[in-house]
């Protein structure tokens, strides 16, 4: 039975149920779950992250794992983190910058946490013979504490669940997902007593967005890194205020298609709320920094002049690393929606976020 079908008979026997489940149930489902058993990625795959664009994405970050380590006072040992790591490009990109600052990697172990049997596979293939032989963790509370955390999640928010509620006429709905009159998922809608965000002051056919789940990691990651010290960079499209609007959207060979159409076989993410998660780190007991565009944290950190480099270095690709340069930075591409914010240890100041 096919998870569609399983999902069409829990709904016709319980009633509908909210997007933040069957998100879940989509991503996650262990049998037939987007993550749990075809996740593609890259050119031939349903999606492009950043570092399949280009490796000036991972060694950057890379370089500013080193200096961060360095305004930490270089401790050893010191958890190098990457939630989510995909197929292990950007981990990669990553470990090829270390190789400058030969005391990081005898200080660092690695962990990758990832819940997917098949990304593992890929993740270990692209490592075989890295500077750093991974460990692998299901959540990240399974990473050892005790020592400082470095962390990276390259569009990992993005894919935590997300509840939806609508301003109707008549007050406030969350949207679920039930059955129509064919037996097929549609969208409807649950009245609610008091909604969870507050009367606000919404018009009517207003889409309001809430992921507990996001908020929960902020705060998972707030409190680690207050104990423990370091840092996490997070990266992901999302919001840097809070606002309105439905942000639910499934891809599948690179393009957009119903998120019910097709359960488990396409992948679903949503807008991050960036407030929402630096807030709970906060709360948690650790610093944030500003929320920086993707294009501003890129060029912050030199990517252009990494670009004329390696068109130097290749002039026949330097066509080639240009687009790649525009695809990361520009306005109206990763530069803009894509967003960077870091959370990190009172009393640090990471590069590029000293003065939040």
């Amino acid at each position: 039975m096919s998870l569609l079908d399983r999902l069409r008979a829990q709904i016709a026997q319980d009633g509908p149920i909210s997007v933040a489940e069957y998100f879940t149930r989509c991503l996650h489902d262990p049998r037939d779950g987007y993550y749990a058993t075809r996740p593609a990625l890259g050119a031939g795959g349903d999606f492009l992250t950043a570092p399949g664009v280009s490796q000036m994405f991972g060694e950057l970050i890379g370089l500013w794992l080193l200096e961060t380590w360095t305004r930490m006072g270089r401790p050893s040992p010191v958890r190098l983190v990457e939630m989510g790591p995909g197929d292990g490009a950007l981990i990669s990109d990553v470990l090829r910058a270390a190789r400058l600052l030969p005391d990081f990697l005898e200080a660092a172990d690695l962990w990758l946490v990832e819940v997917s049997p098949p990304l593992r596979t890929l993740q270990a293939s692209r490592l075989e013979g890295a500077a750093l032989t991974p460990r692998w963790a299901d959540r990240l509370e399974a990473v050892p504490a005790g020592a400082p955390i470095l962390l990276i999640a390259n569009e990992v928010l993005d894919c935590l669940p997300t509840r939806q509620f609508v301003r109707t006429d008549g007050g406030w709905a969350e949207r679920m997902v039930g059955l129509d009159e064919a037996g097929g998922l549609a969208f409807g809608l649950k009245a609610l007593g008091p909604p969870p965000m507050g009367e606000g002051g919404y018009p009517a056919g207003a889409v309001v967005e809430s992921s507990p789940a996001q908020a929960a990691l902020g705060s998972e990651l707030g409190h680690r890194i207050a104990q423990d010290g370091g840092a996490a960079l997070l990266i992901d499209y999302g919001r840097d205020a809070p606002g309105v609007g439905d942000t639910l959207q499934a891809l599948k060979a690179h393009a957009k298609v119903s998120p019910l159409a097709e359960p488990g076989q396409a992948d679903l993410t949503v807008w991050v709320d960036f407030p929402a998660v630096l807030e709970a780190a906060r709360d948690a007991g650790a610093r944030t920094g500003a929320i920086v565009t993707q294009g501003d944290f890129l060029r912050g950190l030199g990517v252009e002049a990494r670009a004329q480099a390696l068109s130097q270095a290749r002039p026949d690709q330097a066509d080639v690393v240009a687009r790649q340069l525009g695809r990361l930075t520009g306005p109206d591409q990763m530069g803009a929606l894509f967003k960077v914010v870091c959370i990190h240890a009172p009393g640090l100041a990471p590069p590029l976020f000293e003065d939040a």
